[in-house]
């Protein structure tokens, strides 16, 4: 299946639908059924105890399934997120970027399904995994 958009327009979509968090995320390598996110992390994703809050994880994890998904049907910004399940599964370096990858494991009409494994910079175990599925608006006509 070829990708309807590329890292750049991805970008531009998120900058235009969600001018609130555009600039924390940033797509690393995009590729027909994987995307590396990026989370750019500051003070405000950290909880007490200088750990990425929980809330943080999952908002990469969604972001990085929203893009794998626009990806390949296109800036549908109504795709929205029908289930998440995320474990955490060791507690994540303060003061480094976020990694996500996502995979694609099925795209339908009506739903799509993506696995993310989260990562701190620089460690080589992830500190989270996701399952999401996402509903798709029907395609505009």
């Amino acid at each position: 299946m070829t990708l309807k958009m590329n890292a750049e327009a991805l970008h531009a979509f998120l900058a235009d639908a969600f001018p609130q968090v555009s600039d924390d995320f940033h797509v690393d390598s995009l590729a027909e059924n994987a995307i590396t996110v990026r989370l750019r992390v500051d003070d405000r994703h950290l909880r007490p105890g200088g750990t990425v809050s929980g809330p943080s994880m999952f908002a990469l994890a969604d972001v990085a399934a929203y893009l794998l998904i626009l990806a390949h049907i296109g800036a549908r910004a109504l795709a929205v997120t029908t289930n998440c399940s995320i474990d955490f599964m060791r507690k994540p370096a303060a003061g480094v970027a976020m990694i996500a990858e996502a995979r694609l494991l099925k795209l339908g009409r009506a739903l799509a399904v993506c696995d993310v494994l989260i990562y701190s910079k620089g460690q080589a175990a992830p500190v989270a995994r996701a399952n999401l599925t996402y509903a798709i608006p029907p395609e505009p006509k």
